[in-house]
């Protein structure tokens, strides 16, 4: 098991070639093991910056808080 802190917002293309984002959010259970729950926005996006936009107008992302693939 990896330490390292998961990055809230993922932006990936998706098989069809669409920007896709990604909203992951990480909570602990009793012992402290990180539980990662994902929710891809239904929105696609032209750009990468497009969905970077996308998640700091609606859900307050700030930088250093996106990963990609």
């Amino acid at each position: 098991m990896s330490d390292a802190p998961v990055k809230p917002f993922l932006i990936a293309k998706d098989t069809a070639g669409e920007v896709r984002l990604t909203v992951r959010e990480t909570r602990h259970n009793s012992q402290g093991y990180p539980w990662v729950t994902n929710r891809l926005v239904e929105q696609t996006f032209k750009t990468a910056a497009a969905a970077r936009a996308y998640a700091v107008e609606q859900f307050g992302a700030k930088p250093g808080e996106f990963a990609s693939r």
